[in-house]
């Protein structure tokens, strides 16, 4: 066991040298020569009271449901040899998230050499249940970014002046070390990465992020998306209006032969994510084209990315006509919104399972463009979070990122501060969507063996049964209904083999329960899992707060019952057996305190020293790619990576830790 230990960084640590990609000087966009400039700021510092992210908007909870929910609930489960539908067995890691790659610096740290600290805890919360988590680093903002040998005052990533799409997503330029904080991320919390192509221009795609992502990532690199809604490239003005389904297949045919005439990239199977498509093309319409059949052995997953809603006219009246918040709200908190939205998919999860390719929903969340105040940002979004990830699971897909914009996003999972109003790495601001990323890591526990069948017989409260082997380990229960008189909550009332089974009474002598609570599905905050915390608007550093609160649940063994009660609203997940309890409930941590320190009491290399780089702030960074928010992300600087390297305070307490790393 160790403790207040000091973690280091030292040029060993990463890859020992990297081929540095020579920059292109221009690109062609739209026939257009483009020269690549340095990031130059336009807007000044953003005031985070107008910022998205804690907007302080307050919902109505929707009206008690009338008739009223049922308050006794049986659920009859087999001791042994599962259910009829049970989904295909689900990767613990499931819920994984998805970051604006123009936000990076934000989110991931400065340089490879002042990693972030919440973002860290963060990871590591997540892995501690499930063995690892994924992250994307891409969305649209991958799509016109470019490798450079090194940028202005060694920034890691920038901007450019040169904007693309409807959006005005800006382009960007980044340099080699962008992946080394990546990879010395992966070496601390088990985190394994997507990335993506700049595809914006067709017939232009760089491969040098294929080419550096494999020397430095290594296995952490899981796959790279070859576009980022190709459906949506006309619209954006990135191709002709003709542009079809058809088009897309010659693209990754000429993406294929490219890679595979690239003596700088090693592996050259399965290392493609496609198609990405949103609504105007159905996945089905890609899968016809011969895609996967033709180029199987290059593709690594197939993916599509959806959201619920949009909140685009709320930002360009052009985008059509603007929804209230208060009117949809509702639609959130019924379980009808997960399984519709999943229905379109369903041919999908089903080709990919007989071409052996895992279905990913590559980028989600509760409404596309940023999200709806009053919703994104409310307890309500992280029921309606967890339970559309457990609806995708169940369907069949095998993987799912919640999307993390920047400052203008309502639906952040977790958002840093306005750097330029805070202490380095703490404060952080953690959104509900990320409540249901770490729930989902414990529904799911690591063994990655987790079988799921929907049970559900109310839409207002949504049930799942979890199996593993055949046999029952766990059941999540929902209530969507927020009644503060407590007559809607309602009473799960489990038997475990007997009844109508055929089987023997198998329920056990005692469950223990973890709630997923807050007073309102309106609530912005008082949210606890188990009793603890992630905190409020701005007061996070990533770890959980407060004391660990698990209700023990005597049962009727003779009656063949345990009266499970689950609040309106709230989650329950059940543990029916303590090793599925144990899995997920880890008796120590490793934390990622928010302070970070030179290492004085050590020599430093006088010429090292004179050669290396300060550090200053990014005063300047607001982190969207929305339209109206071309800003400069250069101003976070880093020293170069043969100088003496800062150093984080981590308290470890865990057990085994250092073969985990």
């Amino acid at each position: 066991m160790f403790s207040s230990t000091f973690l280091w960084f030292s040029a060993s640590l990463v890859a020992a040298q990297y081929s540095v990609y020579q920059p292109k000087d221009q690109v062609i966009f739209g026939g257009t020569a483009l020269t690549l400039t340095a990031a130059t700021s336009t807007a000044a510092p953003s005031n985070f009271t107008g910022a998205a992210a804690y907007d302080h908007t307050v919902l109505n909870p929707p009206a008690v449901p009338s008739p009223a929910i049922p308050t006794h609930v049986p659920i009859q489960l087999p001791s042994s040899g599962g259910l009829p539908n049970l989904s295909y067995p689900v990767n613990g890691a499931f819920m994984g998230f998805s970051i604006e790659m123009s936000v990076a610096p934000q989110i991931l740290g400065k340089n490879s050499t002042r990693l972030l600290p919440p973002f860290l805890n963060l990871m590591a919360n997540i892995v501690e249940r499930a063995g690892w988590v994924q992250v994307r680093v891409g969305g649209n903002s991958q799509e016109m970014a470019y490798m450079v040998s090194s940028l202005p005052n060694a920034t890691m990533l920038a901007k450019d002046n040169v904007t693309f799409g409807v959006t005005n997503t800006p382009s960007l330029l980044y340099t080699p070390d962008l992946l080394y904080t990546m990879s010395n991320i992966s070496r601390l919390t088990n985190t394994h990465w997507h990335l993506g192509f700049p595809f914006a221009v067709s017939g232009n795609v760089s491969l040098a992020i294929v080419e550096n992502g494999q020397s430095i990532l290594g296995d952490y690199l899981l796959g790279i998306q070859a576009g980022n809604e190709p459906d949506l490239y006309s619209t954006h003005g990135l191709r002709p209006s003709n542009y079809s389904q058809y088009d897309y297949f010659g693209e990754i045919g000429a993406l294929v032969q490219q890679i595979a005439n690239d003596s700088a990239v090693p592996n050259k199977n399965n290392i493609l994510v496609v198609p990405s498509v949103q609504v105007l093309w159905s996945p089905e319409s890609v899968w016809n084209t011969g895609l996967v059949s033709s180029y199987s052995s290059s593709i690594y997953a197939l993916a599509v990315e959806r959201y619920p809603n949009d909140n685009c006219a709320a930002k360009n009246p052009a985008a059509g006509q603007v929804v209230n918040p208060q009117d949809v709200f509702i639609d959130y908190l019924q379980h009808n919104i997960s399984t519709n939205l999943v229905a379109s998919y369903l041919n999908s999860t089903a080709f990919a399972h007989q071409n052996g390719k895992p279905l990913m929903m590559f980028e989600t969340n509760s409404a596309s463009c940023s999200g709806f105040p009053g919703i994104s940002n409310s307890f309500g979004a992280a029921l309606w979070g967890l339970d559309w990830a457990l609806t995708m699971a169940y369907n069949g897909f095998t993987s799912a990122l919640f999307h993390v914009g920047g400052q203008n996003s309502y639906y952040n999972p977790f958002t840093p501060p306005p750097t330029n109003q805070t202490k380095f790495g703490i404060e952080w601001t953690v959104g509900p969507i990320y409540y249901s990323a770490l729930v989902m890591a414990e529904v799911m526990g690591p063994h990655n063996q987790s079988q799921i069948s929907d049970i559900t017989s109310d839409i207002s409260t949504p049930m799942y049964a979890i199996f593993e082997n055949g046999a029952p380990t766990k059941l999540a229960l929902f209530n969507f209904v927020t009644d503060p008189t407590g007559a809607s909550t309602y009473t799960a009332v489990i038997s475990i083999g007997g009844g109508s089974t055929n089987q023997s009474n198998a329920t056990p002598s005692q469950v223990q329960v973890k709630y997923l609570l807050a007073p309102s599905v309106s609530s912005k905050g008082n949210f606890t899992w188990a009793g603890q915390t992630l905190g409020d608007a701005l007061k996070s550093d990533g770890r959980l707060n407060g004391t660990l609160n698990v209700t023990t649940i005597q049962c009727d063994q003779t009656a063949n019952t345990c009266s499970v009660p689950v609040p309106a609203p709230a989650f329950a997940l059940v543990f029916l057996t303590s090793d599925s309890f144990n899995a997920v409930s880890p008796t120590s941590t490793v934390t990622f305190p928010t302070s970070v320190q030179t290492r004085s009491h050590f020599y430093i290399d006088p010429n090292m020293l004179a050669t290396s780089y300060g550090h200053t702030g990014m005063q300047k960074v607001r982190g969207a790619t929305s339209s109206g928010h071309l800003v400069s992300g250069a101003s976070s600087l880093h020293p170069s990576l043969s100088c003496a390297l800062a150093i984080l305070t981590v308290t470890l307490a865990a057990i085994g830790v250092a073969q985990r790393w």
